[in-house]
């Protein structure tokens, strides 16, 4: 630790003074009304991300064949565990027509630690991670 005062971290008065003539000098960038329509660039980046592809509905109802993700996770609500699984991996050992979902719910089930004895109950509860 050092003895060095805090006032070290904050521009000296001249150098505020010097900060706030500056951004007196440049010009102010007009800002949108919040109802304005926005840019079409703003669209076209959003459409453009590989995000806006799929929901995560429609991930969990895909086919392991049709994951363009190298690693696939899922996790539980419950006790907190995750799971990963190389997409490669999981096509070789449930093959590629299967649904990501079932997989998924699969790979929790073998390894649960919350058993209560009551189907109802067992098992963990999954929460599909997206990147």
């Amino acid at each position: 630790m050092t003895d060095r005062p805090a006032s070290w971290r904050m521009p000296t008065p001249k150098q505020m003074e010097k900060l706030v003539a500056e951004a007196a000098r440049r010009p102010a960038l007009p800002a949108a009304a919040p109802d304005a329509p926005l840019p079409a660039e703003y669209w076209e980046s959003v459409l453009k991300d590989p995000r806006a592809g799929a929901t995560g509905a429609e991930m969990r109802q895909r086919r392991l064949s049709e994951i363009q993700r190298h690693v696939l996770r899922i996790s539980c609500r419950r006790c907190d565990r995750t799971v990963e699984i190389q997409t490669a991996d999981a096509v070789r050992l449930y093959g590629g027509n299967a649904v990501w979902k079932d997989v998924a719910q699969r790979l929790l089930d073998n390894t649960c630690q919350q058993r209560t004895g009551r189907h109802e109950e067992d098992g963990c509860w999954p929460a599909f991670e997206t990147p």
